[in-house]
C-alpha cells in the first residue's frame, strides 16, 4: 500500500480593536483598513478556521521533494472552493446574459438584475468596490466560440503522444478537475481582443454590403 505525505493547514485570525474618528461608518472602516499599525494585534484561536489540505506527495516524509499528487478539490479551503466556483458561475452568467440579450427571451427587469450581478462579480475579481449605479443592459451580442472540456481532453491525448516534453505521462493522469480548473483559468485570462476585433470588422463589412445591395448599390 503506498504512503503519502500530506500537508494540512488552518488559519488563525489576527485582530485588533482601535477607535477612529470619522463622519460615517464607511470612512471609519476605510481608516481601519489603511491603518498599518498592528502593534496591539491578538490571535483568536477560538475562531480558527477549518483544516484543509495544501499539498500531497507520494512517499514518506516527502513534502516538497517527492512526486506531487493533485489535491482533490473538495479538500481545499472552503473560501477557495467558493472562489473557484464563483468564477464558473460568473462565466455561466455572462453566457446567459449574452444569449438572452441576443434572443430577447427575457424581460428588462431580470436582464438588469443579471447585468448588475455580473458587474459586481467583475468588481470582486478585480479587487474593486461594488458599482454605485445599476448597469445598463448590453446591446445584442453573439457567442463566437466555446471552450469545451471534452475537446481539451482530446488535445491532451494528442499532445502526450507527440510532445517529448510529456513523455512518460498518460492522458489519464490529468483529472477532469485539472482540465476544469485550467479551462476556468484560461477563459479568465486569455485575450481574444484581436480575434473579436477581426470578427467585428468582417461583420461591419457584411452589414455595409447588405445595406448597399438593399439600396440598389
Amino acid at each position: 500500500m503506498p504512503t503519502y505525505t500530506v500537508e494540512t493547514t488552518y488559519r488563525v485570525p489576527v485582530y485588533r480593536q482601535r477607535t477612529y474618528e470619522a463622519a460615517t461608518p464607511a470612512e471609519a472602516c476605510l481608516q481601519a483598513i489603511e491603518d498599518d499599525d498592528w502593534s496591539n494585534d491578538k490571535l483568536d484561536y477560538e475562531a480558527a478556521g477549518e483544516t484543509y489540505v495544501t499539498g500531497i506527495w507520494l512517499g514518506t516524509d516527502a513534502a516538497y521533494s517527492g512526486e506531487t499528487v493533485p489535491v482533490p478539490s473538495h479538500f481545499d479551503e472552503t473560501v477557495q472552493r467558493k472562489a473557484a466556483h464563483f468564477e464558473v458561475l460568473f462565466g455561466l452568467l455572462k453566457i446567459v446574459i449574452a444569449d438572452q440579450a441576443a434572443e430577447r427571451r427575457t424581460d428588462a427587469y431580470w436582464l438588469m438584475r443579471a447585468n448588475a450581478a455580473a458587474a459586481k462579480a467583475e468588481a470582486i475579481i478585480d479587487g474593486a468596490r461594488d458599482p454605485d449605479e445599476p448597469v445598463a443592459g448590453p446591446r445584442a451580442c453573439h457567442i463566437l466560440a466555446q471552450l469545451q472540456e471534452d475537446r481539451v481532453r482530446d488535445q491532451i491525448t494528442a499532445i502526450v503522444e507527440t510532445d517529448p516534453e510529456f513523455a512518460g505521462l498518460r492522458s489519464a493522469t490529468v483529472s477532469d478537475a485539472d482540465i476544469h480548473a485550467a479551462c476556468v483559468s484560461v477563459a479568465a485570462n486569455i485575450d481574444l481582443s484581436e480575434e473579436v476585433g477581426a470578427a467585428e470588422f468582417r461583420v461591419a463589412l457584411a452589414a455595409l454590403r447588405a445595406a448597399k445591395q438593399a439600396n440598389g448599390g
